[in-house]
């Protein structure tokens, strides 16, 4: 049976490729990113593009992936209607018909559930959120968008076995090492990839405290640590 590969595209964005085939884009900011090892350019195929809230460096290559590749877009109702109101992107390449979802919300997307659970962050249109996701041989990934933590992190852990988190730690604007670390107790997750860090001078330069801090907090969730461009199979 095929692997499911996750690769750290650097700061929040990820690509999976299933083990069906598969391609999911999560937080596509490529474009202008002084860290990400590829273009739009590079991009040949993709099925599904997730946004978590509409800051540049989550969603800036959204549209244009989607564009090129016919990809379904995942997000916030108010958030895909300013990609289709302001960026031309067709009501077709929506998820939900053309609506986009909500918070509690799964969708069955060919064999892919997406459920889009809560953040605490901003964003100038809908509300920032993560992301669930059931890929089609049932490994669960978490992809927590930029947040701090919360205490229903739990209930997320309590409802789905996590595989695989991938969570923010560059602090300033997201969950920082110790808050990270805090977070892995919470979900109880297999393996956790830590993300959201090095891009931007006011971000953590290094993952080496949250891999300490993870150490102390939840021994028993192994830290996979990545350079942009490198791959986990799951």
């Amino acid at each position: 049976m095929a692997d499911n590969i996750i690769k750290w595209l650097s700061h929040s964005c990820f690509s999976i490729q299933t083990s069906q085939g598969k391609t999911i884009f999560i937080d596509p900011w490529l474009t202008n990113n002084p860290l990400s090892p590829v273009s739009v350019d590079d991009i040949i195929s993709a099925d599904l593009v997730l946004v978590t809230h509409d800051h540049f460096d989550h969603c800036a290559d959204a549209v244009a992936i989607s564009q090129k590749t016919g990809a379904i877009v995942v997000g916030f109702p108010e958030t895909v209607g300013k990609f289709k109101t302001d960026h031309a992107l067709h009501e077709g390449n929506v998820v939900s018909g053309g609506m986009g979802m909500n918070i509690g919300g799964t969708v069955d997307i060919d064999g892919i559930a997406v459920t889009m659970t809560q953040a605490f962050h901003s964003s100038e249109s809908g509300s920032p959120c993560g992301y669930i996701i059931k890929l089609e041989d049932g490994t669960t990934v978490y992809h927590a968008g930029d947040t701090g933590v919360f205490e229903s992190m739990k209930t997320l852990g309590d409802l789905y076995a996590i595989d695989v988190a991938l969570l923010p730690i560059g602090s300033c604007f997201t969950m920082d090492p110790h808050q990270a670390a805090w977070a892995l107790k919470l979900l109880r997750p297999k393996k956790a990839i830590p993300m959201h860090y090095k891009t931007f001078p006011l971000l953590e330069q290094s993952a080496e405290g949250f891999v300490a801090k993870a150490k102390e907090t939840a021994p028993d969730v192994d830290i996979i640590v990545l350079d942009p461009g490198e791959e986990y199979i799951a």
